[in-house]
């Protein structure tokens, strides 16, 4: 009867912790891949906090915002937005393409043509200093046109990925074009924004250049 007695809470406990490993697969298993962002925490931006971004940008006449720039472990995620007005035609030299950061355009409103191409015709590379290569999308070049590009409309709802090394050129835009940016920055060359970055830079005006 002893022996029984004792063997008991000796069975459950077996049995409860094979039942704890079976539902853990890191103790199970501990070289599984880990997360590469250790007890990071997610991002929220509200609404209301882009929309101030848009009336900035109509408000001071800015064009290419950054809301927020986070880590996610191998990368840095930028969030930015941009508000372009009417163009009829290409601003001299105005085909953007970038080394390193890859890019996703939402749009928002309004409708445009966005030319896209690798080959970029006249490169000339963009200062270092300037403050959208430090803060926003990092080195890169401009161009005069993409050669053999392809041309495509795109409007409120569409969703347009531009990766590192792909030429951008906006080359007619009917009455205005807003988007939400998403900049994916695996070299982690552009340094962080985090929510009261943002509500400062929103709380007084954009210095020159921004």
């Amino acid at each position: 009867m002893k022996l029984i007695v004792w063997s008991l809470p000796a069975a459950l406990c077996l049995l409860i912790g094979t039942a704890a490993l079976a539902q853990d697969p890191v103790r199970v298993n501990p070289t599984d891949p880990q997360p590469t962002c250790t007890m990071c925490p997610g991002t929220y931006i509200p609404a209301s906090e882009l929309a101030g971004y848009t009336q900035k940008a109509l408000a001071e006449k800015l064009l290419d915002q950054q809301v927020r720039d986070i880590d996610i472990g191998k990368a840095h995620i930028g969030i930015g937005m941009v508000h372009r007005g009417k163009l009829d035609k290409p601003a001299p030299d105005s085909v953007a393409e970038h080394d390193q950061i890859s890019e996703v355009y939402h749009v928002i409103s309004g409708a445009a043509t966005l030319v896209l191409g690798p080959d970029i015709v006249n490169r000339q590379r963009r200062p270092a200093t300037m403050r959208t290569v430090v803060e926003f999308n990092g080195p890169g070049n401009n161009g005069s046109e993409v050669r053999d590009g392809f041309a495509y409309e795109i409007k409120a709802g569409d969703v347009v990925v531009i990766p590192a090394g792909t030429g951008h050129w906006f080359t007619r835009i009917d009455d205005h074009i807003d988007y939400l940016m998403v900049r994916i920055d695996p070299d982690k060359v552009t340094p962080l924004k985090s929510e009261a970055q943002s509500q400062d830079y929103l709380s007084k005006p954009a210095r020159r250049g921004e």
